[in-house]
């Protein structure tokens, strides 16, 4: 794929219509907090058939899973369709991101990361019970690993502990960066089966979806933060929370399960990281856009800064930031228009150039603005707070560099 197709730019065009209409005028109370993002999302989703497709889909799956099949392991359908399909996930949050990005990191975790642990490890009476609504947005998920104690190192550091007693499972510990956790009306809490006669960084992971207001279950106000102020974090505690085995994802069966539970935590983080790309290019985007516009009409020593050759640098820079993360969204989409997806290695290198990438055109794009772009009523500054994150959650950039030198090693 070298290009947009026609279908996909009147996607484009569609969704960056209700973007500017929608959500655009908002982002001052989205910046400050004052408005959670939960129901711009849902109309966006509405707008567009989105909570619709999604329930589709799940009933198709489910009513799949019961007749014994695995839809999603069909081969064969059509390329063009599938692409369409990938480019029609991509897109929203791309357009999202040229404006409040925030909005993306919240929808992902929810409708991505948690529906997508719960499709994953979940029995089919698991899926229908807690995964349709997050789908759908009829409610919000979190996905919750870190801790404060173990930031990069989220297995071997997890302290969060289940201890079994029968048929129930008591549950303590705390997490922090929790993404929608303020907020969050389902809950997957990652942690550690108590096992006496295991080292504790070997023991094995659980996965148990929580609900809000459960007795010993508190989910904080949103904590203060750098960037992405449209999407709530907030802190987790557990105490003694108690649990029954139709909680535990995956049943009787996860606690049996060899591995320890992490790959499933291995493969949500590459989905992740794939994501990183598309909210990358939305923010180079819209930075190179505002800085081509400033660079026009700001007259310095009686000539447009544009004309300078330095300005020229930065802004030739940022062009080809935003073609690089072009190609890399249009090589995800090609990928799944054949059914296949990058590899893990493959997703850390494509998110530590996404996150490096964003960072740099945010910087640069405050320097094309001078004295003004360190001011908050000029969008650049939001775009170099917002940008900075991408370089921390979903593995920082050195787990990343980790991730890449171990599998070109092995080889």
């Amino acid at each position: 794929m070298h290009e947009w197709s026609e279908s996909q730019l009147m996607i484009r065009d569609a969704v960056r219509q209700f973007v500017e209409n929608e959500i655009a005028p908002h982002v001052e109370e989205l910046e400050h907090g004052d408005l959670p993002p939960y129901d711009l999302l849902r109309k966006m989703y509405q707008s567009f058939g989105m909570d619709e497709m999604a329930r589709a889909r799940f009933d198709k799956q489910i009513a799949a899973e019961k007749k014994g099949e695995k839809l999603e392991k069909k081969s064969g359908g059509d390329p063009a369709a599938k692409a369409d399909q990938a480019a029609a996930t991509l897109i929203p949050i791309i357009e999202l991101c040229r404006y409040c990005p925030g909005m993306v990191t919240a929808l992902g975790v929810s409708t991505g990361l948690t529906a997508a642990a719960i499709n994953s490890k979940g029995t089919t009476e698991q899926k229908e019970r807690w995964a349709k609504d997050i789908l759908t947005l009829d409610k919000i998920g979190a996905w919750a690993i870190t801790e404060p104690g173990s930031g990069s190192d989220a297995f071997g550091g997890m302290r969060s502990s289940a201890r079994r007693e029968g048929d129930e499972f008591v549950l303590n510990g705390s997490k922090t960066f929790i993404t929608n956790g303020p907020f969050a009306d389902t809950t997957v809490f990652i942690c550690k089966l108590e096992e006496p006669d295991v080292d504790p960084r070997d023991r094995k992971i659980l996965n148990f979806v929580l609900d809000r207001g459960m007795p010993g279950f508190e989910q904080t106000k949103p904590l203060r933060k750098m960037g992405m102020h449209s999407s709530p974090t907030g802190e987790l505690f557990l105490q003694d929370v108690r649990v029954g085995m139709d909680r535990l994802l995956g049943g009787e069966a996860a606690v049996e399960k060899s591995g320890g539970g992490r790959e499933g935590a291995k493969s949500t983080f590459q989905t992740e990281r794939s994501g990183v790309a598309a909210m990358a290019l939305g923010m180079v985007d819209r930075c190179l856009e505002l800085s081509l516009k400033y660079a026009r009409e700001r007259v310095q020593f009686e000539r447009p800064i544009g004309e300078y050759q330095l300005i020229q640098d930065k802004l030739a820079r940022m062009e080809v930031a935003r073609m690089n993360l072009q190609n890399l969204v249009f090589r995800t989409i090609e990928l799944a228009s054949h059914g296949k997806t990058m590899t893990f290695a493959e997703a850390s290198a494509m998110k530590l150039y996404a996150a490096r990438a964003a960072v740099e055109v945010a910087m640069e794009a405050v320097q094309v603005y001078g004295g003004n772009g360190y001011m908050s009523e000029y969008v650049v500054e939001q775009f170099a707070r917002d940008a900075k994150v991408l370089q921390i959650y979903a593995g920082t950039d050195e787990i990343q560099i980790r991730a890449i030198a171990k599998d070109l090693l092995k080889g």
